[in-house]
């Protein structure tokens, strides 16, 4: 039974999601991973987390690494040795904010984060690794446990899929970068943390992203739409923020305009990717008006290190 006073969904509601769902799993299964194939390799960054012994202590080891006990009872230093995690823990975390409910091409760009979320997602689940999501931009950070299967992360996506429109602001604590800062104070583990947003959102991301690119592998998927980018020549045109509500009337056909507003949109753009690049983190692009499995796997084939982690 649904909880009290929250509607039950329709079949057609039902249905419409589950056959989503099936679409994203084998849009991944088939035309991704058919192309990252192989053996599984372990996670290469940093040492890992699982000591198999000890060796004398060089110049240049970490000292936090240092065996105490061991050293007492030589005299000598000694450090831990570790071997690398082969369990790669994924969080994924999601811009569910009102700027993503927009789209004027094939789909709006709240879609090519679900998108996303399944991409990595499944790809998680391939290998056998655990796969967690953290939503924000809406009245409370959301949280799905990380777990490992293809069961999880089809859960994982039910509820990303069934998080509420916003026609609004984020409220206080559940921005883009309150979310990241909540998952650096949890997730401890070294492993890969995906953020997908337009990253429009004018809270400080860019120091929780960096502090999560310290210990982890960060990727961030910046989702745009065209439009976002260059206005079109279509006389008097209404736009409306969608989380202020402020409506401004453009008259489009002034080409200097076009043109003020296309360099700004650039500026714009040029800066979100200096400032992801800044905090340490990997980045690619998403459009609403392009194939998004062909610019995941771009993505994919260029980073080597990536893609053997996954393959």
């Amino acid at each position: 039974m649904p909880p009290e006073g929250v509607p039950a969904a329709t079949p057609s509601q039902v249905a419409s999601k589950a056959a989503l769902l099936h679409r994203f799993e084998l849009d991944v299964t088939r035309r991704i991973e058919g192309v990252l194939s192989g053996a599984y390799v372990a996670y290469g960054r940093g040492p890992g987390s699982e000591r198999v012994g000890a060796r004398r202590y060089e110049p240049g080891d970490d000292a936090r690494r240092i065996d105490w006990n061991l050293t007492a009872r030589t005299m000598h230093p000694h450090v831990h040795v570790t071997e690398p995690d082969r369990e790669l823990e994924t969080w994924f975390v999601a811009d569910q904010s009102a700027s993503l409910d927009f789209g004027t091409a094939e789909r709006e760009k709240r879609e090519l984060v679900l998108a996303a979320v399944a991409t990595f997602g499944f790809m998680a689940a391939r290998s056998g690794n655990r796969f967690g999501l953290l939503t924000a931009g809406g009245a409370a950070i959301g949280r799905v446990p990380a777990r490992t299967g293809r069961v999880a992360v089809l859960a994982a996506l039910s509820s990303l899929y069934d998080t509420p429109r916003h026609e609004s602001a984020p409220s206080p604590g559940a921005d883009l970068a309150a979310a990241l800062t909540q998952l650096q104070r949890t997730h401890r583990r070294r492993g890969r943390v995906v953020v997908a947003s337009d990253f429009l959102d004018p809270g400080d991301w860019r120091t929780p992203l960096a502090h999560l690119a310290l210990h982890h592998d960060v990727v961030a998927v910046h989702v745009i739409d065209r439009r976002e980018l260059e206005l079109p020549d279509v006389g008097m045109l209404r736009v409306v923020d969608p989380e202020t509500g402020r409506l401004l009337e453009v008259q489009t056909r002034s080409r200097a305009l076009r043109d003020r507003y296309a360099a700004a949109a650039a500026e714009r753009r040029d800066a979100i990717r200096a400032d992801i690049a800044q905090a340490g983190a990997a980045s690619f692009e998403l459009r609403t008006d392009g194939d998004w499995v062909l610019d995941v796997l771009r993505f994919l084939t260029t980073r080597t290190t990536f893609a053997r982690t996954y393959a």
